[in-house]
Parts: structure tokens; sequence; C-alpha cells
């Protein structure tokens, strides 16, 4: 179900979500994480889609949580609404590790706070070069939700991830590059055509194929060695002879692109 502030499509494949609150960051409200939740749901159910873009409306990608609306919630000496949103976004960054699509983080502005974290949840960034970046939750004096912990740590080590969640500075997208948070940067004026391209690049993979890599690239983050090497062996073996795999090497051998089935 689409939302007007969580907008819908799908073209050839790949579904774009764009969260739509240009007038604040995109920051999310009540209903919106259920509303984004619900979305990847829909999107991992349905064959249709091979792959998942989240970009944002306007200048920003995601400023994280309305923080006028957690101030109200101070006033009242409120935690229940705050346990009920952490617990979404923790299904929702849950959700994107376990679909089999490729989900794409099209960063097209600012991305703070929850709003970084749920970029960091994504399987692979694309930012323009107007992108900044915050792990701003010490400036309001909280700590990094949206599983910062785990994704910015592995991602940068223990050491860059104190540095960036106790002083709450801004990089930009140049810096978050050589940190390894972004895949690549492109220049500001052609941000929109290059992540439809790079989303479109990895509609037109291999399904079933680009879902075990994902699967295969988590595990072996915490993983043993012949953890590993035993899943390489049981998923090489199943894809061997799938279609996919015949085509793609009768492809290679006929020196023409690959047109790959759903499976």
């Amino acid at each position: 179900m689409s939302d007007d502030r969580l907008l819908f499509e799908a073209s050839d494949g790949v579904a774009s979500l764009t969260l739509n609150r240009p007038e604040v960051m995109n920051a999310f409200e009540d209903g919106m994480r259920e509303a984004l939740l619900d979305q990847l749901e829909a999107c991992a159910a349905d064959t249709n889609i091979r792959a998942v873009m989240i970009t944002g409306a306007g200048k920003a990608f995601c400023a994280g949580g309305d923080i006028a609306s957690m101030a109200k919630l101070q006033e009242d000496d409120d935690l229940s609404v705050v346990e009920a949103r952490m617990n979404v976004a923790g299904q929702v960054i849950q959700q994107i590790r376990r679909m089999p699509q490729p989900v794409l983080a099209a960063i097209n502005g600012a991305a703070a706070g929850g709003g970084m974290n749920m970029a960091l949840a994504c399987d692979l960034r694309i930012a323009s070069d107007r992108a900044v970046f915050a792990e701003s939750f010490v400036k309001i004096g909280l700590i990094p939700d949206w599983g910062g912990f785990d994704f910015l740590t592995k991602l940068v080590g223990t050491s860059k991830a104190m540095e960036l969640m106790m002083l709450g500075d801004r990089i930009d997208a140049t810096e978050a590059h050589r940190l390894g948070l972004v895949n690549r940067i492109v220049p500001d004026a052609e941000f929109r055509d290059e992540a439809a391209k790079l989303a479109r690049r990895l509609a037109d993979g291999p399904p079933e194929t680009l879902a075990a890599i994902k699967e295969g690239v988590y595990r072996g983050v915490d993983s043993s060695l012949p953890e590993t090497l035993s899943y390489e062996y049981k998923t090489q073996r199943r894809l061997f002879l799938r279609d996919n795999a015949r085509e793609g090497m009768k492809a290679f051998l006929e020196k023409r692109p690959a047109v790959y089935g759903r499976e």
C-alpha cells in the first residue's frame, strides 16, 4: 500500500521507494517506518521485483527521527512510542538484510542519524557529491540506533566508529567514500540517472545468484572459514546446473550480454 510520505514505483524489475517529507529532510514520523517495512516485505515476496532502491525526495536523503516529535514525547515522559519506533526500525533493517533482492541506497543529500544508519543497512550505496553524513545522535544526548553500532563499526573499525559517533561531526561524500561508507560518488546533476542505471544493472543480474552472494557476504562477516567453505560448496552445487548459470556461460562463450530469467 502506497503512502504519500513514502512513494512507490516499480518499473522493469526495479522498485523505487522514496521518502517523501522534503520539508523536514525526509525525517521519519509515525507511520512512515511501518509503511517502509510493508513495502519492503511486499517487494521481497514479489518475484517480478529484482532490485530495490531507497532514496529521498528533494535535497535530503533522510534526517532520521523527527526531533520535534521526540521532544514532545520527553515532555510527556512517554517511552512507549520510542520503544515502538525502535522496534519497527529494527524490523526494517533486518528485512533489508534478509530479503533476496539487492537493496541500493541512493543517497541524494544529507543522511543523518537513523537515516545514515538505514543507508548503511543497504547492500550498496551510491551518493551524490553533495551528500553529507552524520552520526548526529550525540548532539541530542542519544546513542545511535537503526543498527548503527553493527554496520558502522564493521565498515570503518572501532576507532573511527568511536570518533564519528562520539563527536557527531558531518563528513562529506568524498570522505564517506574514502572510509568505505559508499560504493561510488557521482556529480549531483547526474545522480538520479546514475542511480537508476546502477539499480537497472542489479535488476538485470541473475536473481538467485545475487541473492546467494548477498547471503554469503553477510555470512562471511561472522562465520568461520570452514563454515564459509561449506556455504560456497552447497550453493555453487545448487546453482551450477540452473538455467541462469547455463545462460551466463553460453553468453560468455558467444561474446554477448547474458539475459537472465527470474528462476
